[in-house]
């Protein structure tokens, strides 16, 4: 069975910020600020993002975002291993272990960034698999590779395959892992048809790591996921990115709102379809083009937190932590509407065009109910909505609306026969508590 969760996962990646050159030291500054200021809040995963075990990682940015055939740390059975080099605790093949138990010490979750399948290097040199008489190349299909990522061979449907996944979630789970994103696995732009092994070695991922006995979150990337596959994601994994990367244009933003209507229905108790990383404050350290603050404005980081809340994503923040302003602090601090994310919250679209969105977000245990109001025009437009359209999906006897608290800017004001509106700036968001 998978694991019991109250919430969407909430936390740091790397990614954002550091792309493939994060370090240990790294890591535990950015764990320090979150343990300090955002823990108390629900934050609480700390995941290194991709190619942790490169020692060459970003010394050839001009050329590749991934070496091929890089300086990698490996172990005997084909497993990758942090790089001592970025990673000084992983020395003597104590793995993650010791940067787990510092998160730990915290009181947070510690988390990793994998690729779907076997390394390729493992597979040539025919490496044991571990606990078992089978070989990498046994495990390994050549004909399964990532478009973009030249690290891995996929992961057969075999003994073999299913012999190397629980062994390799085994030594996650003595490092203990709390979290692990699998890229190249929820959708691929190569492999339009069942023959993508991404199906069975979602699978695979899940019973190694029900056979491991740690409660760990598996989280799919990279999107969009496929709509069709959805009791496939919701059975085997907890998370799975409806998006290709998300960064912070306007665009893409606009374009969550058909992705969050399309995936609505399937958000549920230890299953959360993913809008991906919320890309505020400081970002792209590592890329090797200097970093930069978040393009997108004020409104628009709202407009971002709002639809992501409402619609019950889990919440990843990508920016170096230690560098977050006081406006990112404060929106990352919002209790009432953090909130949100919690199962007891369901939200639903109510209408969507070219000019706005409305959402809705009740909780029936508590009877509290909201109403979002997003305005995706270029300039400040008028919202109007009938509350009673929002009682219609509570359960009868619920008093009329008489008041509204909007929840960004602390404004109170009164419900005129039953209809709330508002005046929304362009691009912008209001987040409505309603009593």
């Amino acid at each position: 069975m998978k694991m019991t969760m109250k919430k969407a996962p909430m936390g740091w990646n790397s990614y954002d910020y550091y792309d493939t050159t994060v370090t240990e030291e790294q890591v535990k500054a950015n764990a320090d600020y979150m343990a300090a200021n955002l823990k108390d809040c629900g934050w609480e995963y700390v995941v290194v993002d991709i190619q942790w075990y490169a020692k060459d990682a970003g010394s050839r940015r001009s050329e590749f975002q991934y070496i091929p055939f890089g300086d990698m740390e490996m172990d005997g059975y084909g497993r990758y291993q942090p790089a001592v080099n970025r990673f000084p605790s992983a020395a003597e093949g104590r793995g993650f272990g010791p940067l787990a138990d510092y998160v730990h010490s915290l009181g947070l979750k510690f988390g990793i960034h994998i690729m779907r399948g076997i390394p390729r290097l493992a597979a040539h040199q025919h490496l044991p698999i571990a606990g078992c008489s089978y070989t990498a190349a046994d495990a390994a299909d050549p004909a399964s590779v990532c478009g973009w990522n030249p690290d891995m061979y996929g992961v057969r449907d075999n003994a073999a395959g299913r012999a190397y996944y629980d062994g390799l979630i085994g030594m996650y789970a003595d490092w203990g892992v709390d979290f692990i994103k699998c890229d190249d696995i929820c959708d691929s732009w190569m492999y339009r048809n069942d023959s993508f092994s991404g199906w069975h070695e979602t699978k695979m991922l899940h019973e190694a790591i029900e056979k491991s006995g740690r409660d760990i979150v598996l989280s799919l990337s990279p999107g969009p996921a496929h709509i069709d596959r959805a009791w496939q994601y919701g059975r085997y994994a907890n998370m799975w990115r409806i998006t290709d990367d998300f960064w912070d244009k306007w665009e893409l933003l606009a374009n969550m709102f058909y992705r969050c209507e399309l995936w609505q229905d399937h958000v549920a108790e230890g299953c959360y379809p993913d809008c991906d990383m919320l890309p505020l404050g400081k970002l792209g350290g590592g890329f090797g083009r200097g970093e930069w603050d978040t393009n997108f404005t004020k409104e628009e980081q709202k407009t971002m937190l709002t639809l992501w809340c409402v619609f019950g994503s889990p919440l990843m923040v990508g920016a170096e932590l230690t560098k977050l302003d006081e406006w990112t602090k404060w929106l990352l601090t919002r209790k009432d509407i953090l909130k949100l994310t919690g199962n007891a919250y369901a939200g639903k679209q109510m209408e969507r065009d070219e000019s706005h969105a409305i959402w809705s977000c009740m909780n029936e245990e508590t009877g509290e109910r909201y109403l979002a109001f997003f305005n995706l025009g270029e300039g400040e437009a008028v919202i109007s909505c009938c509350c009673a359209r929002v009682e219609q999906l509570a359960r009868a006897g619920r008093t009329q609306v008489q008041e509204a608290l909007e929840l960004w800017s602390g404004e109170r004001r009164s419900v005129a026969q039953g209809m709330l509106t508002a005046q929304v700036p362009a691009h912008g968001a209001k987040l409505f508590e309603l009593s």
